[in-house]
Order: C-alpha cells, then structure tokens, then sequence
C-alpha cells in the first residue's frame, strides 16, 4: 500500500533520524561502556569495601573520612602533586615556548636544530627515564663528571629528598618537544605584518611580544596549560621509574624513594588500590582525582574566557 503524500514528508525525515542515530550509535555505546560506565562504577565502590574478589560491603562515607583524616601518606603525595602542577608544568611551558621562538627566528640550519630539540619527545617515557636518570647518577653519571670540571657542587639528585622533584622537572624540560611544536605553529602562524606595523610605530622586542605574540598564541597557552595541569595531576610513569632506578630497582624501595618525595597522588592510588588491594579506598582516590581534574580545567577556562587582545594590548 503507498504512503500517502501527507505522510511522505514524515517517513522520509523519520529516515534520516534512523540513519543519524546509526551513525551516532557506535560512539553512544562507546562513551557509555569505556566512560559513564566506569565512572559510575568508581563512585559507588568508592562507598563500599571492595577487594575486586569477595562481594563488595557499603561502608557509607568511611573511605573519605580515612582519606581526609587519617591515610598517613595521602598528604605528601597531593603536596609532591601540587609542587609538579605549580612549578614543573609553568616551567615547561616556559622553556617550550622559550625553545619555540628562538627556532622561529632561526634561518639556517632550523630544521635541524627543531628536529633536535623535539626528538626526546618521541623517546618512550620508561626508556627515557631510565636514560635521564643514568646521565644524572652521583659519581659516574656525566652531568656529575661535568658539574666536577666546572668546580659546581654536584646533588645526589634523584637519590636526594631535596633534588628528586627538580630532577624531574628537568626530565619534563628535556621531553617538551610536543609543546614545542604547537608553540612553534602558533607563532609562524601570527601574521608578519602586525610585527612591521607595530616595529613602525616604535614598539620594542618586549611590547610586540606582550601586545601581539602573547594575544595571538593565548589559545594555544590555553591548550597547553590545561592539558599539563591534567597530566601533572596523573603523573605516574616518570615517578615510579626514577625511583625504581635511582633505588637499583632493588627489591623492597619504597613508593616516592627517596623518603616519599617523589610519591605523587596517582602513584599512591595505584599502590593502595593494586598492591594492597583496598579498591573501594583506592575509587574514592580516583574519584577526589577527577573532581580535582575537572575543577582545575573549569577554573582554567573561566580564566582564560575573559582574556582578550584586547585586555592584553592594554
């Protein structure tokens, strides 16, 4: 029987939602299963007493007040986390943004030297802390025979309480070649002539920077700001090898060697919830982790929603 011609116009749009909600399905049931799923899951084990073995027991709110309380390392580990998001990610992103424009100036040899400077962000991070901290070892590592002939003291660095934290913020140094790169984008990407404009006008290398470099590039600043936030909140790798391998990966060193202070929040998470198997702590761990992740990121965007060209040519 033919669709009547009223009727048409409907069953051809209902068509098109059919074929919409086809395409769309395979990314609704993915963000379900991988995303909302898991979250949820954090969150009602982060209220239970869970091994992942035997059933888990509801334990209301005890899990958060142990973390908030009474964990004895909880608070070095968000300290260490907080040092690396204050300190490591400004000067990484200063260092790459730094790298950026002086390879942006270059004439001669630029492609070399960008493919230098990028080159140990391609390394694997397990590879290359292990290397890093190799070059840094007291004694025989180069960088201590090369402080010696210079006549500079020469830190026991990643088996130093005191310089453990600086040497990786020096190994995040050495690895920003990614930032490096969407630096480097943005600024060839600023129009040459609002240069020659304002050079015209008598503006200095600092005004053209602070009133055309800086607006130009602020989403990109943005970009890179909030993504190091959010991978300084989770580091994990770099910690555990730098330890591992300052400590003879000996049997027995413990987490954050030397004395806790390269114990980050990530890694006390993964300790408490897989090697004491105390997973419904562990899930409320994760669960303050995100909540301080997405507060981060709103803030940063809050922020940076109000800066204009405009406010900063000013």
């Amino acid at each position: 029987m033919a669709i009547p011609h009223v009727l048409a116009p409907r069953a051809a749009a209902h068509r098109r939602r059919l074929v919409v909600a086809a395409f769309l399905a395979p990314g609704v049931v993915g963000i379900g299963l991988f995303l909302i799923y898991p979250l949820l899951t954090t969150v009602y084990l982060s209220f239970t007493n869970s091994n992942m073995i035997s059933p888990a027991k509801w334990v209301g709110l005890r899990n958060y007040r142990y973390l908030f309380t009474q964990d004895p390392s909880i608070w070095q580990a968000v300290r260490n986390t907080g040092w690396l998001v204050a300190i490591m990610v400004p000067a990484q992103l200063l260092f790459a943004l730094g790298v950026a424009m002086v390879t942006a100036r270059l004439k001669a040899g630029a492609g070399i030297y960008r493919t230098l400077f990028y080159l140990p962000a391609l390394a694997p991070p397990v590879a290359a802390t292990v290397a890093f901290v190799c070059l840094f070892t007291p004694g025989t590592g180069p960088v201590d025979h090369l402080l010696h002939a210079l006549g500079l003291p020469q830190p026991l660095w990643f088996t130093s309480e005191t310089w453990s934290k600086p040497g990786l913020a020096l190994l995040a140094l050495w690895g920003s070649g990614s930032s490096m790169v969407i630096f480097l984008a943005a600024l060839l990407d600023v129009p040459a002539e609002l240069y020659e404009a304002a050079a015209l006008d008598g503006a200095g290398s600092w005004q053209r920077f602070r009133r055309i470099t800086l607006p130009t590039i602020s989403p990109v600043l943005l970009f890179s700001a909030v993504t190091g936030v959010i991978a300084a909140l989770q580091y994990f790798t770099q910690a555990v090898v730098a330890q591992q391998t300052a400590g003879n990966s000996r049997i027995g060193v413990p987490p954050g060697y030397p004395n806790g202070s390269t114990l980050t929040y990530s890694q006390w998470l993964y300790v408490v919830g897989f090697g004491q198997f105390h997973m419904g702590y562990a899930c409320a761990l994760a669960v303050l982790l995100f909540a301080a992740t997405m507060l981060a990121t709103v803030v940063l965007l809050r922020r940076a929603s109000g800066f204009t060209p405009q406010e900063a040519a000013s």
